[in-house]
């Protein structure tokens, strides 16, 4: 039996989140609120309990096992803000290199706070990623 991600929707308010986040990630996180909304044309939205999405889509593997994910979205975690991203960071690495400092996992992209980092740079990777995420709509 299939079993609902765990990540869904939720209707809890964005900026309330916002508002219990560390001082020192707030200002960024609503800087990435206002450049992730510019980049998709959607409204901020909570996704379980930390993760603030903007638009969806809904994906299919083939195991079966399906579901709703953000268009893109991130979470202004304690350690880094954490940027989750549909691209291949591999395809990426002349704009990767002038990012600045950074890390990158499967799908996450890592920054400390957004002043380490190139906007120019970020911002081509986020238009990319909502590209690469609109392609992959079924």
């Amino acid at each position: 039996m299939a079993t609902a991600n765990k990540t869904q929707p939720t209707p809890e308010d964005v900026d309330a989140f916002i508002s219990r986040v560390d001082d020192r990630k707030r200002a960024d996180a609503v800087e990435l609120i206002s450049l992730l909304s510019a980049a998709t044309g959607e409204p901020a939205v909570m996704w379980g309990s930390s993760i603030i999405g903007f638009g969806a889509r809904h994906y299919r593997y083939a195991s079966g096992h399906e579901g709703d994910t953000p268009l893109i979205g991130f979470s202004p975690r304690a350690t880094a803000l954490t940027l989750y991203l549909s691209l291949n960071f591999d395809d990426y690495t002349d704009t990767l290199a002038r990012l600045g400092k950074h890390k990158i996992g499967k799908g996450c992209l890592y920054v400390k706070r957004l002043s380490d980092v190139d906007m120019t740079a970020l911002t081509e990777l986020i238009t990319d990623s909502v590209a690469a995420a609109r392609n992959m709509i079924d």
